[in-house]
């Protein structure tokens, strides 16, 4: 559709079109449009519907303004410039206002505000584990205190009190992160303008590497339980105990990772710098493998009665390993058996039966060697050397 531009009378440089339907005051809307010479060339710019508050009179004043600003050289020559100006000025005053609001705007009020936000991208059970550690942790020290006036010392205080109640150092890092979400989360909000406090806070360093491995009674007794509850649980038990895979390892697994001619599970973009890793079948596994193809040879191996793969390993494993009392007097977390001791029990064996120390890290899939050495000490090879200390005595 070809415009029809029509020049405002008597007003150099000023012209208008003219809606084709919509009415306003009356008559036809209009759309105002400037032009104007600048450093030698011809520029047009649009000022905007008559509907939206332009009018010959406030085009006027614009134009007068911007000519003035070209003599002077002082000012914005152009209405892009002007607007843009104009859009600085409010930022600067949205980010002014965002500040004051951050020297009134209290801890509690911000949790009130964070933690709805939470729900949309967490899972229910951490929401609900940061609301807990909010209200017996925060909210009677800092609720009322305006966060900009939050300070290192009063969250590092709240750390070392739950420290020195007897909180294990690795549950303190958590509480720390919630204070640290919090204050990134005003930031990102407007809200708080300054560097991270919660993020200055110190941890104590503490070794949260799991010991505990099961015996071979133990196992029997855990997939004996097992294979009577919930036959699924069973089997990504015994795939990890006799695999060393993780639980995300086996909750992603698919039937073109199993090749039963070469006798390998192939694993890709596993943990460690997205390496690919390949375990051998175990007369277990490979059993396991075998029965389960029988019933389902497409898509996911294990997978949920929706068909959807699994998140967590369901519950009635945990349920098993309390009615079996494996952690029953144990307080220390790493002493624990949960899913992962699978895991470090298929390491364990692998030492105590001889195998070399970087042969079980290619297993595990870990990194480094630093990572494997924690299992070197069941080495019969390390044991013989340890007990020859004592030749000569």
């Amino acid at each position: 559709m070809t415009i029809k531009w029509i020049k405002v009378k008597n007003v150099k440089g000023l012209r208008y079109y003219e809606h084709t339907t919509r009415i306003h005051k009356k008559r036809k809307d209009r759309n105002f449009v400037l032009t104007y010479k600048l450093d030698g060339r011809t520029k047009t710019e649009a000022l905007g519907w008559e509907s939206d508050g332009w009018t010959v009179e406030k085009a006027l004043a614009i134009m007068g303004e911007l000519k003035q600003n070209q003599k002077t050289g002082e000012g914005p020559r152009t209405l892009a410039e002007k607007r843009e100006q104009a859009k600085k000025k409010k930022d600067a005053e949205k980010i002014k206002t965002k500040e004051e609001e951050s020297k009134t705007i209290t801890f509690s009020q911000l949790f009130e505000m964070y933690i709805p936000a939470q729900k949309t991208k967490k899972e229910s059970k951490t929401c609900k584990e940061e609301i807990t550690i909010y209200e017996n942790w925060y909210k009677g020290k800092l609720g009322d205190k305006p966060i900009d006036q939050i300070t290192v010392d009063d969250i590092q205080s709240i750390i070392n009190n739950f420290l020195a109640v007897g909180k294990a150092p690795a549950s303190s890092k958590r509480l720390m992160a919630v204070s640290r979400q919090m204050l990134n989360f005003a930031k990102s909000k407007g809200l708080y303008a300054k560097d991270n406090v919660a993020s200055k806070v110190i941890i104590p360093k503490y070794d949260n590497k799991r010991t505990r491995f099961l015996t071979i009674e133990e196992l029997k007794k855990l997939l004996a339980v097992l294979k009577t509850r919930d036959k699924q649980t069973h089997d990504m038990a015994l795939l990890s105990m006799y695999s060393g895979a993780r639980r995300g390892e086996i909750f992603s697994l698919k039937w073109e990772n199993v090749n039963f001619e070469t006798k390998f599970i192939t694993l890709f973009d596993t943990k460690n710098n997205n390496r690919t890793r390949h375990i051998p079948l175990t007369k277990e596994t490979e059993k396991l493998f075998k029965d389960l193809k029988n019933h389902d040879s497409r898509g996911l191996i294990f997978k949920q009665k929706t068909g959807k793969k699994f998140t967590a390993i369901p519950i009635i494993f945990n349920k098993v390993i309390d009615e079996l009392e494996f952690n029953k007097g144990i307080t220390d977390i790493r002493q624990k058996v949960v899913f992962h001791t699978l895991r470090h029990s298929y390491a364990s064996w692998l030492m105590m039966n001889g195998a070399n120390l970087f042969v079980v890290k290619e297993l595990m899939g870990h990194s480094t060697t630093a990572m494997t050495e924690r299992y070197s000490h069941l080495s019969p090879e390390h044991l013989k050397k340890t007990a020859s200390l004592l030749d000569g005595v």
